[in-house]
């Protein structure tokens, strides 16, 4: 399966779920099992580095997508911290055709949920977004 095809995927079960028993059930429902995907999928990008190295290494794989990312390092006082900029947002329209207004619920809040606790440490933050009028997202993360 191509990702953007699970991707879309995602958004079928989401609308599907949000449906059935509202937004706390579909969140509830799709973050099982997220963390430890996310800590298999995303491990290999971020074990042994910090995470500006962890982002960067993992800014290819983003583009193979349409994601145009741009991590920035931000560590200081003895914290490991990086900003992940995305300019480019593939998701926009295809929530919308599930008549979701913000990808960002299915998409970056549930990955930044599920990093946060795949991650021993690490916190997220959504700091700006496309969806909300901003001309980019900007995340930041923190150990």
């Amino acid at each position: 399966m191509d990702v953007m095809a699970m991707f879309k995927k995602k958004f079928e079960e989401y609308r599907r779920l949000l449906d059935e028993g509202g937004e706390e059930h579909a969140r509830t429902v799709l973050m099982d099992g997220y963390p430890e995907r996310q800590k298999k999928n995303m491990g290999p990008f971020f074990e042994g580095r910090t995470l500006y190295e962890g982002f960067k290494n993992a800014a290819p794989v983003y583009a193979s997508f349409g994601m145009e990312m741009h991590p920035v390092d931000i560590s200081n006082s003895g914290r490991d911290a990086a900003l992940e900029i995305q300019v480019r947002c593939p998701f926009m329209d295809m929530a919308r055709e599930f008549g979701i207004e913000k990808p960002c619920r299915v998409i970056c809040e549930l990955d930044m949920a599920a990093m946060a606790l795949a991650f021993d440490g690490v916190s997220a933050k959504i700091l700006t977004t496309m969806a909300d009028g901003d001309c980019a997202c900007v995340f930041m993360y923190q150990r």
